[in-house]
């Protein structure tokens, strides 16, 4: 999976890396995209971990805005 793959930094809280994984898993379901291999998905993910950089601590609000960001829904 792309996010965990970007998460393996080393600066990100076991807390914070469940609710990045909830997050993206969300944004794919909103997407319907099933192929974790599809390269939408490292988009998603930067994505998914840029706007969780905001501040917003949602999983779904945050699934909501980068797909809304992406532009493809």
């Amino acid at each position: 999976m792309p996010i965990d793959r970007l998460l393996k930094d080393g600066q990100h809280t076991p807390e914070q890396i469940e609710l990045l994984n909830n997050a993206f898993n969300h944004a794919l379901n909103l997407l319907s995209v099933a192929d974790r291999n599809d390269p939408l998905c490292e988009m998603v993910a930067r994505t998914v971990i840029e706007v969780s950089a905001t501040g917003t601590r949602k999983p779904r609000k945050i699934a909501e805005v980068a797909v809304a960001l992406i532009g493809l829904r």
